[in-house]
């Protein structure tokens, strides 16, 4: 009896000891989960592209409305520079401007007046060519976006009679207001009487 118990506790104990014995379902359950983790390594970087493709465009949108507005203020410079040398210029011109308008026709053929129409001409080709146009006044209708009323005669009411001073426009800025004598409609409420009293 005691031999046989012996051999029962050897084979027991061989068994025990032997090794490669795992459990077939813990062995396929390692290989599974190394599986699952490479799957959520390829999902987790799938993400990270994105999220760094998202960024670049982010990025590039926000550098391309960067660049515009460096542009557009680049430009609104350029035009406010612009502004100040033709308000700079303007009272010189009007001056010129003035002068060629009083020459007398019997002095309209000498060298010297010539030469001074030829520096009017180039004047305002230089102002045209900064953008710079007159404003259109006689005989317009007032419009106080661009004309300065400094007084009133007897004639069609709001129309404008005389141009004291041309004002100017640069682009669609105005650079200085035309002033103007605007009609009163004085004359047109008395041509009105007189035809009923002819009546």
């Amino acid at each position: 009896m005691d031999g046989e118990r012996h051999e029962e506790q050897l084979t027991e104990q061989a068994a025990a000891e032997t090794p490669g014995t795992e459990a077939p379902d813990a062995a396929a359950a390692s290989g599974n989960g190394g599986e699952l983790s490479l799957e959520e390594q390829l999902a987790a970087e799938r993400e990270r592209a994105e999220t760094y493709y998202r960024n670049w465009q982010r990025s590039a949108a926000d550098f391309i409305n960067y660049k515009r507005r460096v542009e557009q203020e680049r430009a609104e410079a350029a035009r406010m520079a612009n502004a100040a040398v033709a308000i700079n210029l303007l009272p010189v011109f009007d001056d010129l401007d003035r002068a060629v308008e009083a020459v007398d026709a019997h002095l309209a053929g000498l060298n010297w007046v010539q030469g001074i129409l030829a520096i009017h001409r180039k004047f305002k080709a230089l102002l045209e060519s900064m953008g710079v146009t007159e404003i259109a006044a006689a005989g317009e209708m007032f419009d106080p976006n661009v004309h300065e009323a400094v007084g009133r005669e007897p004639g069609e009411e709001g129309r404008v009679l005389h141009v004291l001073q041309k004002g100017y426009k640069l682009g669609d800025r105005v650079l200085r207001p035309a002033m103007v004598i605007v009609g009163s409609g004085e004359a047109a409420e008395h041509d009105s009487a007189h035809g009923r009293e002819s009546e």
